[in-house]
């Protein structure tokens, strides 16, 4: 990778859900609105606090890429639809190789556009 080219900068998001239909559900969602490029989903096991008490619990990972600009609008979308009452939604910038990151921001819509 080199870091003189511009469209290289990208956002990777994820969120965790309790079953694997629902994170098809809210991966074609993001794909449909042209917010993320890509999903990837993964089996999982999460522990974790809450309320007072430790759970462990089998859970999906969405992991979607998409451009700077569209991150946030991902994140109301992913909210929005998401099952938890306190969802995780963590986005984190990548680097990406230019022909991928290229690639991601041909396949995300611009904020605003038609087709959300």
């Amino acid at each position: 990778m080199r870091d003189d080219l511009p469209d290289a900068a990208l956002v990777q998001v994820t969120t965790t859900v309790a079953s694997r239909e629902a994170a098809g559900a809210l991966a074609r969602l993001a794909l449909e609105r042209r917010l993320a490029a890509c999903v990837q989903v993964q089996p999982i096991t999460s522990y974790y606090r809450w309320q007072g008490v430790v759970h462990e619990e089998a859970e999906w990972r969405l992991v979607c890429k998409t451009t700077p600009q569209a991150s946030a609008a991902l994140c109301e979308l992913l909210r929005a639809h998401h099952g938890y009452e306190l969802p995780q939604l963590v986005a984190q910038p990548l680097r990406a190789s230019a022909d991928y990151a290229r690639w991601v921001h041909e396949e995300v819509a611009p904020p605003g556009s038609a087709g959300r």
